[in-house]
């Protein structure tokens, strides 16, 4: 029995965080800049039946949610899925394999977002969107992140609760919309449950790679664990907070495509880069969507972008105090009471990110959001396992227990969604092999730094739980 249960309320960290904001940080790190891009994707891949994969997707993630519940309820602290996997296998090497590959998901998705935030930015003020001007206004809200994530989880939650209220506007103005022009007779129903797929695949494949896809649209509510520390009694909350936020978001994304394909032609949807631009301008084609949307764009990437890099610190904050990660990362600042060397080092990895992204080749880049779902999937089958290996490991207070049966099915469907019989794209398999070995490679240095450190870190019969 560990010391956590006498120790539950225990952190240095502020707790700022009720069920309404709680609420609010995990819709809108769901919602974040996925369903503003993967629509017409989706489309391309299952034709107008676009629902069916955001449903199933949905499916998989109320999965894994369940074990999320029980282990955050149960282990109320910072750091998620590499802490449960550390606790339930003690392997140092796995955890610091699942830690990075989080962090690197968050990471890349804060870049991407900068990037897109920048690009929107210019765009909506007119000006010329040149890559090297794209590229220094990135690294500028970049920057602006980190002060609002220094400053505290106070100020970064209420930054959030503004830019989820604006993302959530932009999507209610599809669906408002949209019902308006299917009530006025604009739509096409028969496409809604039409699957059109691609010659080379049959409904099944094209179902399940659509879902693979979809499924990224989906992510961000285990993003919310790593706030644990800064909510208050997170094991009460928790439950009733974290299905509310997947359940509505997946209201929304099963309507906006609905609205979307009724109205547009799926080859029309699948072409556009901004399908709900087009949907928008389709339902009310009197108003100035091609200004409102794109700022709306930009305040729901920012969000994505602001969220992203709070589970990144929080997520190394919480693996150094574990003793998974070097101790300098667990460094609170006195006066904020943000793990602020965690801060300037995932600021500093997401700018030169933002670096990379300017110079890499647009075929990577087009990937790595289907590398990110294919990365979080994995960590999501280990987070299902452990939920049951650590049943062994009773606690004191009260917490969330999962439908044994439910994790079985969630590390299954996570497993499947992983392997290439979906059909997803080789390049997927290629970005995360790299990402995978840098990984190693970052874990070959923590172990030396370790051994100047303290060697007893390395030892999971050491590792502090507090």
């Amino acid at each position: 029995m560990s010391n956590q249960d006498e120790n539950l309320d225990h952190t240095p960290l502020k707790r700022v965080m009720g069920p309404k904001l709680l609420l609010l940080f995990i819709i809108g790190d769901i919602l974040g800049t996925g369903i503003y891009a993967l629509t017409g994707q989706v489309a391309a891949e299952v034709g107008g039946a676009a629902w069916a994969p955001f449903l199933v997707a949905f499916v998989v993630a109320l999965l894994t949610a369940f074990s999320y519940l029980e282990l955050v309820t149960k282990y109320p602290r910072a750091a998620g899925a590499a802490l449960y996997v550390h606790k339930a296998f003690r392997v140092h090497f796995l955890t610091f394999i699942v830690c990075f590959t989080v962090m690197c998901s968050g990471l890349t998705s804060a870049a991407t977002a900068s990037r897109a935030f920048s690009a929107n930015l210019f765009a909506a003020i007119g000006m010329d969107t040149d890559p090297t001007l794209v590229t220094m206004g990135a690294l500028g809200f970049m920057l602006l992140v980190m002060i609002v994530n220094f400053r505290g989880a106070s100020e970064s939650v209420k930054a959030n609760v503004v830019l989820t209220l604006v993302e959530l506007s932009g999507l209610l103005l599809v669906i408002i919309l949209g019902f308006y022009a299917i009530a006025g007779g604009q739509a096409d129903f028969s496409r809604v449950v039409a699957f059109e797929t691609p010659e080379n695949k049959s409904v099944f494949l094209a179902v399940t790679s659509a879902t693979a896809l979809a499924f990224f649209a989906m992510v961000g509510f285990e993003d919310s664990v790593n706030m644990a520390e800064e909510t208050h009694e997170p094991h009460r909350i928790f439950p009733k907070v974290m299905l509310t936020g997947l359940g509505i978001t997946a209201v929304i994304y099963v309507l906006v495509s609905i609205c979307a394909v009724a109205l547009i032609p799926v080859g029309e949807l699948a072409a556009s880069s901004t399908p709900l631009v087009l949907v928008v301008q389709r339902a009310a084609p009197n108003l100035p969507m091609d200004t409102i949307m794109p700022i709306i764009s930009m305040f729901a990437v920012a969000n994505s972008a602001l969220i992203n890099m709070m589970m990144a610190s929080r997520l190394l904050y919480g693996m150094s105090r574990q003793g998974v990660l070097p101790k300098f990362l667990a460094r609170v600042h006195t006066r904020t009471r943000t793990p602020w060397s965690a801060i300037l080092f995932t600021t500093a990895l997401a700018l030169g990110l933002i670096l990379l992204v300017s110079a890499s080749n647009s075929k990577a880049i087009s990937a790595l959001g289907g590398t990110t779902a294919l990365l979080l999937l994995g960590v999501f089958a280990f987070v299902n396992v452990a939920v049951l290996v650590l049943r062994r490991d009773p606690v004191k207070h009260e917490h969330f227990r999962a439908n044994t049966v439910l994790s079985c099915l969630g590390a299954a469907a996570c497993l499947f969604l992983v392997t290439p019989f979906t059909g997803r794209d080789p390049i997927q398999y290629q970005v995360a092999g790299w990402l995978l070995a840098l990984g190693v490679v970052m874990w070959g240095i923590t172990l030396l730094v370790h051994r100047k450190e303290d060697r007893h870190h390395l030892d999971p019969e050491h590792l502090v739980d507090e």
